[in-house]
């Protein structure tokens, strides 16, 4: 019998989607509503054409970050969240290795969740910092995301 991991784990409570966050690579590493950790290795398929880290790759890991602190922080009043903006600042390139998103929030409201996101190389100089603002609304029937 294999031992789940702790990312399984986490999109186990997501409803199993995996979608573009399995795609890319993502594992998540701590996940709480007050904390979201998960790191994307940085390849070939996350490069963009000049052989380097994707700014788009990174949005992904920061918004696949920030939505799933903000789900589990509301879940348990019958809650989901959805990305309503997410901005990103690329401040250095990273070519190979991998990156570490670190997702803490700013606001949590009843109806709004603003979390940052900071991501960091195998060095932890910072590679991009972004802001995700989330809507919460109902979960859907049959009370699963995705």
């Amino acid at each position: 019998m294999s031992q789940q991991t702790p990312s399984d784990f986490i999109l186990e409570q997501l409803g199993g989607q995996r979608g573009l966050v399995e795609h890319l690579g993502i594992t998540f590493t701590e996940a709480s509503g007050s904390k979201v950790v998960a790191q994307m290795p940085v390849e070939p398929r996350v490069h963009q054409p000049f052989g380097i880290l994707h700014g788009g790759a990174s949005v992904v890991l920061a918004e696949s970050v920030a939505s799933t602190g903000a789900y589990l922080s509301v879940r348990e009043r019958g809650m989901m969240a959805v990305g309503l903006e997410i901005n990103a600042n690329h401040l250095r390139s990273a070519v190979s290795g991998t990156v570490t998103a670190t997702g803490t929030p700013i606001f949590q409201g009843r109806t709004t969740e603003v979390w940052n996101i900071e991501i960091t190389d195998e060095r932890g100089k910072m590679v991009c910092i972004s802001r995700c603002t989330l809507a919460v609304i109902p979960m859907p029937e049959g009370g699963k995301a995705g």
